[in-house]
């Protein structure tokens, strides 16, 4: 069975996939064209501001994503060494770090919308820097869904003693040797 948890993941990481991707597109498609108008000898004005925004967007979307799939860094092997009182302990105290850390980045950065909503791009003036930087309260608020949204399976995994690097490690050598014997026959 299902739960409302799989299923919100799998929502969540299709559309962090989803902007993500375009995000990388669309930078990409503006770093190739300004190279290409810039060494035609037309710069483009708005590329260096729109670029550096883009980045931290594609950054910022990115970092929720990888938390939704508990990619980010971390001591799993140490973590999963300890005993299970200790574990569980670490594991509390993490996740209470993490999402208290975001629930503050994003209220501050909410506030810091209301200063910015009167300052505008300087090579695009009809955008104005609340748009720009939105990306702080909107990405802290989804850092956090996903960690919340990831944190039933992350629970379970550490209470049975799953050193998530070694079974991404597992995984990656299962998919090679199945890599392996399709191209052998």
């Amino acid at each position: 069975m299902t739960s409302l948890f799989d299923v919100l993941k799998t929502w969540l990481e299709r559309g962090l996939e989803v902007f993500t991707i375009g995000l990388l597109l669309a930078l990409t498609t503006i770093v190739v064209a300004a190279v290409f108008f810039r060494a035609v000898g037309s710069s483009i004005i708005w590329y260096d501001e729109v670029a550096s925004i883009g980045l931290a967007w594609l950054s910022f979307y990115g970092a929720s994503l990888a938390a939704l799939k508990r990619a980010h860094m971390g001591f799993p092997g140490l973590v999963t060494a300890a005993p299970l009182a200790l574990r569980s302990l670490l594991f509390v105290l993490s996740e209470v770090i993490v999402i208290g850390f975001f629930a503050i980045m994003g209220w501050f950065g909410y506030q810091v919308l209301e200063v910015l909503a009167w300052d505008r791009m300087v090579s695009l003036p009809g955008i104005t820097m609340d748009v720009t930087q939105s990306v702080i309260p909107v990405s802290a608020a989804l850092f956090i869904l996903c960690e919340l949204v990831s944190l039933p399976a992350a629970w379970q995994k550490m209470r049975s003693g799953i050193d998530p690097e070694h079974e991404a490690i597992d995984e990656a050598i299962r998919l090679a040797e199945e890599d392996l014997k399709e191209s052998k026959s």
